[in-house]
């Protein structure tokens, strides 16, 4: 009798240990930009990897719109790394949706870039589909990640030029810019081979930037000349593409 009555407090307690995590499940998951189960798991599992195994801070944090919803914005960060759109969103309460490379974007994981809604781009300079959908969704009131080098650093710690398409993004949206300096990501082979080496990755997130009735090429120079400050890197000449 006495060792029934110990196997039913164990299982009592293993199942108040259950229903206890189920209801902080309830309470956590829902809280992310969507609102939805999966999108939770997808959010704060980012944030948990992030913070553990990259070993992310962040500086600057002051400058990020506390919002779910902050309205038409662009974060423009410098590209170290595969894993460094995950260590933005680790630190920002919405959701961006990521302008990528279409080459990058392998078929195996289309679910998922279309869960998230990345924005391909095709890395030829001539296709413009990308520039509209950007522009559709920053005039929707939608927040959009922009890596305006185009591609990974590449030696590490030496800026890319930028993009002229970033400037033009910016200057016909009107959209106030929030910029994000990283370092500190993983150096490996390939751009996912990040995803599995620990890191001491830092963000620098600077004050918001408007910019009005500047030209694209103005916009530009003005924000190469904040990463370069910030960075205190040097700057290759060529472009990726």
């Amino acid at each position: 009798m006495r060792y029934a009555s110990h196997s039913v407090v164990h299982v009592l307690a293993i199942f108040l240990v259950i229903w206890a995590i189920l209801i902080v499940l309830a309470r956590i998951l829902p809280d992310n930009p969507r609102g939805d189960v999966l999108t939770g798991i997808l959010y704060h599992g980012c944030r948990l990897y992030c913070r553990f195994f990259q070993r992310a801070k962040a500086s600057g944090t002051e400058n990020i719109p506390d919002l779910k919803h902050p309205g038409a914005l662009i974060v423009l960060a410098n590209h170290t790394a595969g894993v460094d759109p995950f260590l933005v969103q680790t630190f920002t309460t919405f959701e961006a949706r990521w302008m990528m490379g279409a080459d990058m974007m392998l078929p195996s994981f289309t679910p998922i870039w279309e869960h998230l809604r990345i924005i391909p781009v095709k890395r030829d300079g001539k296709d413009t589909s990308s520039a509209r959908e950007a522009l559709k969704h920053l005039k929707a009131g939608g927040v959009l990640g922009v890596f305006p080098e185009g591609g990974l650093e590449n030696p590490p710690r030496v800026l890319r030029p930028f993009l002229p398409g970033v400037g033009l993004i910016i200057a016909r949206s009107g959209a106030p810019v929030l910029p994000v300096f990283i370092e500190g990501t993983p150096i490996t082979k390939s751009p996912y081979g990040s995803l599995f080496v620990p890191g001491h990755a830092r963000l620098t997130f600077g004050p918001l930037m408007q910019f009005n009735a500047m030209s694209a090429e103005e916009i530009t120079s003005r924000l190469e000349a904040w990463f370069a400050h910030t960075s205190g890197w040097p700057k290759r000449d060529e472009r990726l593409w």
